[in-house]
């Protein structure tokens, strides 16, 4: 039997290409005369630049950005031929960030990760946008990029406060004869009841009595650039990055088609008889650009069907048919929340292990 496996990572205990390792071994275990394929995946956030390293190779070069804190952080640049590959989480992610000081943290990292690619030579740069632990709507890229404005573009969206001049020109030039893609899966505009703020900020650590005030600061910041932007599809992403790129000309597409494309899945799973994919957890929002929802999809095009595994599973059948997957098999559930932390890639294995009796031929 042919199995492509392709999870995402399972956060805060296995990255994606350790998750997909640890699924092969387990199915292996039970099925050693299967043909496994593995292709760890991702969709913008977290392990964006190493999936996509395991899957194309390339120059990988390790840079030290500013973080969301002005810290010193190490991140890398993923360069093969002209194109280039970032991630913008490394520069500031939650991980980063642990939810604390959001309304101060800065993007100004991702905009020295994008000159480190132009000045690699990369005339094709691809920004992975996602889990961010900012809200500064991009405001600390366009400063590491050359724009300049009446307050601080480094001092997130606290230091926009009252912000009405924007220069662009700087950055724009920078960009001359670069083409930019902007990554992600959030469709969400920059302001209002569904923007960067109201919708993410809770999660990023912004009070809730705090939520108007920087939506105010970033509503602020788009008039003082350009409303009509700000008002875009994708323009909401990582806290506001997404609407900093489309101000500087990048057009969107969804992380998990990049990467998608780059280990060439639909071909792959065409070859397969059986398509896994997974995560930490799986529940409804698994529909909004996620893996497992974009692996489901690629199965059903070829006419093969897909399971997962997760950490959790928070939906029922129904739900899951709805998300194009047949069956999903908890970590939780087999193995209890403790062990499941305390020994994911084991856990995984036996998981693995125990799908294979029901699936493998």
């Amino acid at each position: 039997m042919r199995v492509l496996i392709a999870p995402d990572k399972f956060a805060g205990t296995l990255t994606a290409v350790e998750a997909a390792r640890a699924v092969a071994d387990g199915w292996l275990r039970q099925a050693p005369a299967d043909d496994v394929d593995l292709a760890p995946m991702a969709d913008g956030g977290p392990g964006f630049v190493d999936v996509l390293h395991e899957a194309l190779g390339g120059e990988l070069s390790a840079v030290t950005v500013t973080g969301p804190h002005h810290e010193r952080v190490p991140a890398a640049v993923l360069r093969r031929e002209e194109r280039a590959w970032i991630e913008s989480a490394q520069a500031c992610g939650l991980a980063l960030t642990r939810g604390e000081r959001a309304e101060s943290a800065t993007t100004w990292g991702v905009g020295e990760l994008v000159m480190h690619a132009i000045e690699s030579g990369a005339t094709d740069i691809v920004v992975g946008v996602g889990g961010s632990g900012t809200n500064d709507g991009g405001a600390g890229l366009l400063g590491a990029l050359g724009a300049t404005a009446d307050r601080p573009l480094d001092g997130g969206a606290a230091g926009l406060d009252g912000v009405t001049r924007v220069e662009l020109d700087a950055a724009r030039a920078r960009l001359d004869g670069i083409t930019v893609t902007c990554a992600g899966d959030v469709d969400s505009p920059l302001t209002g009841l569904f923007g960067a703020t109201k919708t993410f900020g809770p999660q990023k650590g912004i009070a809730e009595d705090r939520l108007p005030a920087v939506d105010a600061v970033l509503e602020g910041l788009a008039v003082a650039t350009d409303r009509r932007t700000s008002l875009e599809q994708g323009a909401g992403a990582a806290g506001g990055l997404g609407f900093a790129l489309l101000l500087l000309g990048a057009s969107r597409c969804p992380g998990f088609d990049v990467v998608a494309r780059a280990v060439d899945l639909p071909g792959r799973a065409a070859k397969a008889d059986l398509v896994i994919t997974g995560e930490g957890a799986f529940d409804f929002s698994s529909r909004s650009g996620k893996v497992p929802y974009g692996v489901a999809a690629v199965a059903a095009e070829a006419l093969r069907p897909c399971v997962a595994m997760a950490g959790k599973v928070l939906v029922g059948s129904r739900e899951m048919r709805a998300l194009g997957i047949e069956s999903a098999y908890s970590l939780v559930d087999l193995v209890g929340e403790e062990q499941a932390f305390a020994d994911p890639a084991g856990s995984l294995r036996d998981l693995a292990a125990r799908v294979a009796r029901t699936w493998s031929r």
